[in-house]
């Protein structure tokens, strides 16, 4: 069909690559909104549950780490926990904007979105 035009083929077929993964961007977004990753601290005493989008949905903090004199200690697995979730969180993205560049046919070090 175009043939007669030259390079215009090919950027026909570009746009609408481009289409396409503007489209599987948009599904992706609001997937990683429903993905939850969990990180932990503290051998799990201290849970953080955030989206794969990085949005902290729930802290779960074990009774027992609650004592007076520990405050600083509970802070800290606190902050870690939610570090931990947001690494966790992170990755998944990668994976899965991985899976979304291998289906279309980019390259893998390809850094999405721009």
């Amino acid at each position: 069909m175009f043939k007669g035009l030259g390079g215009l083929g090919d950027m026909a077929g570009m746009m609408k690559k481009a289409q396409e993964m503007q489209s599987k961007m948009g599904e992706m977004q609001e997937k990683l909104h429903n993905i939850m990753v969990v990180g932990e601290a503290g051998a799990g005493l201290v849970k953080a549950t955030a989206s794969a989008k990085g949005d902290l949905k729930s802290l779960d903090i074990d009774p027992s780490i609650f004592n007076g004199d520990d405050k600083e200690v509970v802070e800290d697995l606190i902050l870690a926990a939610v570090k931990d979730a947001q690494t966790k969180a992170a990755e998944r993205a990668q994976e899965e904007m991985t899976k979304l560049t291998d289906g279309l046919g980019l390259p893998k070090d390809m850094k999405l979105p721009f």
